[in-house]
């Protein structure tokens, strides 16, 4: 046999080798570790739709949202069911905790609180956060929302300095400032249609960029259209199954978008970042600023390998804070606006706390830690239209959580949502607006339940932008009530949508009036 021969035997033994281990693989990860997985939590009591080879359940999960989105609801707060279609239809019949499959990794839903407490508080540190899939992970990186260990207590201490106590006190000049700016826009437009999801997302930014990176929003504005973009890719392919073996070597039109998207913030991210480096080495600053910029820089240059940061984890961590810190609070300031709307009670009620404790100046630290009103506005909010919807963590180990034995490979998947709409925990008003629920505290209105009610999370992972997010919002109400009453124009269309966030589908549209005129 000549060499040729020779060389298409080997050629064709080695493919053939390949695809065995191949079909090996795929048949160990796709159908053995999930029929492994179901029985073991089959065997403890725990159903669930059942797993279809590769997909999971997300074909039925993509279906029952499409329909959910495809139509607009009644004006009302009893959203769960809209918003998350399969997760209130899978538990209407199989529990409270329930087993299912996006595409290839098994969660365990779960919406008792005792269990999402001890979760969430991981005191015995067997649930991580798991790594984010690949479109997420390009919008935060490796960031603080989702590192682990040293790494995670590091920028966690970085972010406390920077957005807690006296430095969250500093911050509120340069909220007002912002506040001002939009409503200096607003003049003329009295009596006129307005939406403010738009408004408030410019809102958002801006405050954002002037805190934290002590610049302006036209300064970021790239970034923020660019991650605005990456959320909209990562929201259209949650649901959607990469095929094994093909996805390692093919990328969708979606991938290819999102690796240009990531390269490009990257590099905008840097330029911001040299050109505070530049301002010290010219001599125009003697430092990198008090800002969270600044010592996120000065963590870059710290010689202690201790504490030092990579550029990529500077870069991750402005990512993360540019996003986190506009996405929230522009959900939360929408929602509340749209409440107080429609419940004009409540509008009335907030103006005349806001009247009487803070006049008709611009709201000071001292003024809003009187507001007894509007945190209980706040808070309801919060409940009813939570930023986030859910959180997810994984098993790291074989561990026992309640009376069940959970295996390695299991994601456990928290749904605020379900949590904060359950008539268990909040009685069979739940889906109405009622802040006096808060007018005790949080405490008393969940009957000391820490699991009944936590939108920013709970335990040592909760979000380290808080209080900076309620504080904004305090803010910005306050100044809105000062000079506005508004109510709901006749063309809104009420259709919440989980996109990483809860968003107006399309967008929520306000009439205001000025309360100059009215006197």
């Amino acid at each position: 046999m000549d060499t040729m021969g020779k060389l298409l035997i080997m050629f064709t033994f080695f493919l053939c080798l390949y695809l065995l281990v191949a079909l090996l693989y795929v048949f160990y990860r796709y159908w053995w570790i999930p029929y492994r997985i179901q029985l073991i939590m089959n065997s403890q009591g725990i159903r669930g739709p059942p797993y279809e080879f590769i997909h999971g359940n997300n074909k039925e999960t993509a279906a029952m949202r499409r329909e959910a989105f495809s139509k607009p609801m009644a004006l009302t707060h009893a959203i769960f069911p809209r918003v998350m279609p399969h997760v209130y239809s899978w538990i209407n019949k199989y529990g409270k905790s329930y087993l299912s499959w996006n595409g290839v990794r098994p969660q365990l839903v779960i919406t008792d609180p005792e269990i999402v407490k001890e979760v969430l508080r991981n005191s015995e540190k067997a649930f991580p956060k798991g790594k984010p899939t690949n479109f997420f992970e390009k919008i935060l990186g490796e960031g603080l929302i989702t590192t682990e260990s040293e790494k995670w207590a590091r920028q966690r201490k970085l972010a406390n300095y920077a957005f807690h106590g006296e430095s969250l006190k500093n911050m509120i000049p340069a909220v007002v400032v912002s506040v001002e700016t939009m409503l200096e826009k607003w003049k003329g437009r009295e009596g006129k249609e307005m939406e403010v999801f738009q408004e408030f997302k410019l809102l958002t930014s801006e405050v954002i960029s002037r805190t934290a990176f002590s610049s302006s929003y036209l300064e970021g504005e790239k970034i923020f259209e660019m991650l605005t973009k990456l959320s909209l890719i990562a929201g259209r392919n949650v649901f959607k199954t990469r095929l094994p073996i093909i996805s390692r070597f093919w990328k969708s039109s979606d991938e290819i978008e999102s690796d240009k998207l990531a390269k490009m913030i990257h590099d905008s991210v840097m330029k911001i970042v040299e050109k505070r480096e530049e301002k010290v080495v010219t001599g125009e600053a003697d430092s990198f600023g008090n800002d969270f910029l600044g010592l996120l820089v000065n963590a870059y240059h710290d010689l202690d390998e201790n504490n030092k940061l990579s550029i990529q984890d500077l870069v991750d961590e402005c990512k993360t804070f540019y996003f986190a810190g506009q996405e929230t609070t522009n959900s939360l300031l929408a929602w509340t606006m749209l409440l107080l709307a429609v419940h004009t009670d409540w509008q009335e009620k907030a103006r005349r706390e806001v009247i009487e404790i803070i006049g008709k100046g611009n709201p000071n630290s001292e003024g809003i830690a009187k507001l007894k009103t509007i945190p209980m506005i706040i808070n309801e909010t919060l409940r009813l239209y939570p930023p986030a919807t859910g959180t997810i963590r994984k098993v790291e180990r074989e561990v026992r959580l309640g009376k069940l034995v959970l295996p390695t490979d299991l994601e456990l998947n928290i749904r605020i949502m379900a949590l904060h709409h359950d008539p268990d925990l909040w009685g069979d008003d739940v889906h109405l607006f009622k802040p006096e629920r808060f007018a005790k505290g949080i405490s008393k209105a969940t009957n000391y339940n820490a699991a009944a009610f936590f939108p920013f999370g709970l335990g040592p992972r909760s979000c380290v932008g808080m209080n900076f997010a309620i504080t904004e919002t305090k803010i910005a109400l306050s100044m809105i009530l000062q000079r506005y009453t508004f109510t709901l124009s006749p063309t809104y269309v009420h259709s919440p949508l989980p996109l990483i966030t809860l968003k107006p589908q399309h967008g929520i549209q306000l009439l205001f009036h000025s309360l100059h005129d009215d006197a």
